[in-house]
C-alpha cells in the first residue's frame, strides 16, 4: 500500500513538472511596430555610446529600415507556417540565406563605422560581441532543455 502511494505521488510530481508553462520570451517585441523598435534601439545606443543629434538621426533611419525588413521576414515565415508551406530549407537554400545575412551584417558594420567615431565604434563592437555571447548562451541553454525532454 505504501509503495503504491509513493509511486502515485512520484507520477503526479513528474507529471506536474512536465507541464509546459507559458512562454513570454520575445512576445513583447512582436507587439511593437518597426518604428517603436527602431526608436528604442536608437535610444539605447544613444545612452551607451553618447551619440549626437546627427548620429541619432542616421542610426534611427538605419534601425527603422532593419526593423521593417525583420518584421516583413517574420510575417513571411508566419504566413508560410499558417499555410503549411513551412518546410526545412535545403542545404543550398540555407547557404543562400546565411550568405545574405552575412552580407547584411557586413553592410551594417560598414555603415556604423561611417557614422560613429573610432572610440564609439570600438565600444559598439564590444557591445555586439557581448550581446552575441549572451544570445549563444541562451541558444545553448534552450538546446540543453530540449535534449533533456
Amino acid at each position: 500500500m505504501k509503495r503504491a502511494i509513493l509511486i502515485l505521488m512520484c507520477l503526479v510530481g513528474f507529471t506536474a513538472m512536465a507541464q509546459k508553462g507559458e512562454r513570454h520570451q520575445g512576445k513583447g517585441k512582436m507587439d511593437l511596430t518597426p518604428e517603436q523598435i527602431a526608436t528604442l534601439q536608437t535610444k539605447k545606443m544613444t545612452l551607451a555610446l553618447d551619440l549626437d543629434e546627427k548620429q541619432q538621426k542616421k542610426i534611427m533611419s538605419m534601425n527603422l529600415e532593419r526593423a521593417e525588413m525583420r518584421k516583413a521576414k517574420m510575417e513571411e515565415r508566419k504566413a508560410a507556417r499558417d499555410n503549411d508551406e513551412a518546410k526545412r530549407p535545403t542545404a543550398e537554400e540555407k547557404y543562400v540565406m546565411q550568405n545574405e545575412r552575412l552580407d547584411q551584417m557586413i553592410a551594417h558594420k560598414a555603415e556604423m563605422k561611417d557614422i560613429l567615431s573610432e572610440e564609439q565604434f570600438q565600444k559598439w563592437e564590444k557591445m555586439r560581441h557581448h550581446q552575441g555571447r549572451k544570445m549563444k548562451k541562451r541558444k545553448d541553454d534552450r538546446k540543453e532543455r530540449h535534449s533533456r525532454r
